[in-house]
């Protein structure tokens, strides 16, 4: 389809517009919407929490009685289906629309291409593909778990430009500055969950939650942070009650091998936080793909993983992690401190997994690296 450059300008509003919902919207996409009428915006918005109104609603509502005949650009396939709102495609044609651009079809099965041939049914002029790898980068974790049932992994590592993580004799604050650290706390509260190993959460008696500055809540939707699901590793029985991240808010589920040996003793921990038990291996281990699996059903897209060298490792042994995003501090360690990631050895070049790099930039003192995986060609 052929787009003019006034189409790509709205939709570019429109994908700035979504983004805004980036710390708040899961498990439900980012999705912005703005209504044009005689080249003028006269509505806009973005899906800003799941269960509360959509994109094209808030502009709907900012447009009023002028949205009859009106263009809507849309970074998503507008909804056909009722959930815990109405379906979307149905509000746009109540409006009487004459016309839709959609970056991207929705491949959500409830979705998928129903919204578009709603509106077409009901005669609103309807293209789709402007912008479309823009709008696919928006919901990158939402799209992984519609396509393939698995959560979107970011694995997330800090070291000094040697490639240590601490001193031979464990300490490590700080290694990066606290521009970085502010950094990681944006991050994280960019995903559905925080998964991490019960080893790093004694370690550190670590809390795994999100802390944003006062400049970082001036971007925030929502007058309450939204806390990410912590997911703890343990298959050991090592957490306590006790422990920080034990007192503070937000849902924690505590993961164990149905292979590990069982405690006699049973914890009592409070009201946030529950067992899960999924598959394990013959040494108790948890099998990383079925917590996956588990949790994309349970409608989390997204994964921070950040714990220690060991649960890096093992995630990356079974190429499971889609994103690394890696805090380089201008310092050497030296000799005998210890490693980013635990593994190998290998024996042939062609065994490494191959990464790309996508994004390179300095936070404070320090340079944040991302890397995603190679697409396969």
């Amino acid at each position: 389809m052929s787009f003019s450059a006034q189409d790509e300008h709205f939709m570019r509003r429109a994908i700035a517009l979504a983004w805004q919902g980036r710390f708040t919207t899961t498990p439900n996409p980012n999705v912005g919407c703005v209504l044009v009428k005689d080249d003028k915006v006269i509505g806009e918005g973005f899906h800003i929490q799941a269960g509360t109104p959509h994109a094209e609603i808030h502009a709907l509502n900012a447009a009023a009685e002028n949205a009859e005949g009106a263009t809507a650009y849309v970074t998503l396939e507008p909804c056909s289906h009722t959930g815990r709102t109405g379906p979307c495609a149905g509000a746009l044609i109540a409006a009487k629309v004459a016309k839709v651009v959609c970056a991207m079809q929705d491949p959500n099965p409830q979705v998928s291409g129903r919204g578009m041939a709603m509106l077409e049914a009901a005669g609103i002029d309807v293209e789709y593909g402007l912008l479309g790898a823009q709008a696919e980068a928006l919901n990158m974790s939402f799209l992984k778990r519609m396509r393939t049932q698995r959560p979107f992994v970011t694995c997330k590592l800090a070291a000094s430009i040697d490639g240590k993580t601490a001193l031979a004799n464990g300490q490590s604050k700080w290694i990066t500055c606290s521009d970085a650290r502010a950094d990681v706390h944006s991050l994280r509260a960019q995903h559905c969950a925080i998964v991490s190993g019960a080893d790093t959460v004694i370690s550190d008696n670590a809390q795994l939650n999100v802390r944003l500055s006062e400049q970082q809540l001036a971007d925030y939707p929502l007058a309450q942070v939204r806390q990410p699901v912590r997911v703890i590793i343990d298959s050991r029985y090592r957490l306590t009650p006790d422990l920080a991240l034990m007192q503070t808010p937000g849902k924690i589920i505590i993961v164990r091998s149905r292979t590990a040996p069982a405690l006699d003793k049973v914890q009592q921990w409070p009201n946030n936080v529950t067992e899960l038990y999924v598959a394990g291996d013959n040494d108790g281990h948890v099998d990383l793909d079925a917590l996956l699996t588990q949790l994309a059903a349970d409608d989390i897209n997204s994964l921070w993983l950040e714990g220690g060298a060991t649960l890096a490792g093992a995630f990356a042994k079974q190429q499971l992690i889609d994103r690394y995003v890696v805090y380089l501090a201008p310092k050497l360690m030296g000799q005998g401190a210890k490693g980013l990631v635990n593994i190998g050895p290998f024996a042939d070049m062609n065994d490494i997994e191959q990464m790309q790099f996508s994004d390179m930039r300095p936070i404070g003192e320090d340079v944040r690296l991302t890397l995603d995986k190679r697409a396969v060609e």
